[in-house]
C-alpha cells in the first residue's frame, strides 16, 4: 500500500474515485426556467423527519439558482443514462433540450426516465470545505416501473458502470463474522 500526499488534489481525487457513487440530477424551477445539475455527492439524511442532502460547489451558479428557487428535486440516473449525465454536467448547453420531465409537486423537473427522484424543500444549507451541505426536506418521492428500474448510475474511477446484486451476479453470501452480507 502506498501513503500519498493528502493535500495534493489530485492524489485525493485518486485515492476518493476508488470508492463507487451513485449519481443524481438535481433540479429546481426558477423565474427563468428550469435548472439542473449532476451530481455524484446525493446522500440520505435521515428517516424522520425525511431528510436528504447533496454537496453543490459553493461557486456553482447553478447551486446559487437552485438555492434561491428554495426547492429541488433529485432524479437517480440508471445504467443508460450517461448521456444525460454528460449533459447535466456540462456548461453552455441547454440541459433540458434533450431531456422530457414533468413537474413534480414543488414545481421542481422530475425526468420521466429516472428510475428514481424525491421532490424537496430546501431547509437548510451549510459551507463545508469549497462546497455547500444542501438539506432537502423530501415532501414527494417515487420509483420508476421499467426494465432498469434497480440498475443505478455508478461512478467509479472516473468511469461510468452499474451496480450489480449479489443474486444477479450469482454469487454466494461473504460471511462476516457470525453476520452474512
Amino acid at each position: 500500500m502506498t501513503l500519498v500526499d493528502h493535500h495534493d488534489p489530485a492524489a485525493f481525487r485518486s485515492v476518493l474515485g476508488h470508492y463507487p457513487t451513485g449519481v443524481a440530477v438535481v433540479t429546481a424551477m426558477t423565474g427563468e426556467g428550469p435548472v439542473g445539475m449532476a451530481v455524484g455527492t446525493f446522500t440520505s439524511i435521515s428517516l424522520s423527519p425525511p431528510l436528504v442532502g447533496f454537496f453543490p460547489d459553493r461557486n456553482s451558479s447553478t447551486w446559487a439558482r437552485i438555492r434561491t428557487a428554495g426547492a429541488f428535486c433529485a432524479n437517480i440516473l440508471g445504467e443508460d443514462h450517461q448521456g444525460v449525465c454528460r449533459v447535466f454536467a456540462s456548461r453552455g448547453v441547454d440541459r433540458f433540450a434533450a431531456v422530457d420531465w414533468v413537474p413534480g409537486p414543488t414545481g421542481s423537473p422530475v425526468l420521466t426516465d429516472a428510475i428514481a427522484w424525491a421532490d424537496c424543500e430546501l431547509v437548510d444549507d451549510h459551507p463545508v470545505g469549497d462546497h455547500q451541505l444542501a438539506v432537502g426536506r423530501v415532501t414527494a418521492l417515487s420509483l420508476h416501473d421499467g426494465e432498469h428500474a434497480h440498475r443505478p448510475l455508478v461512478f467509479h474511477r472516473g468511469r461510468y458502470g452499474t451496480a450489480t446484486t449479489a443474486a444477479a451476479a450469482a454469487l454466494a453470501p461473504i460471511p462476516l463474522e457470525g453476520a452474512w452480507l
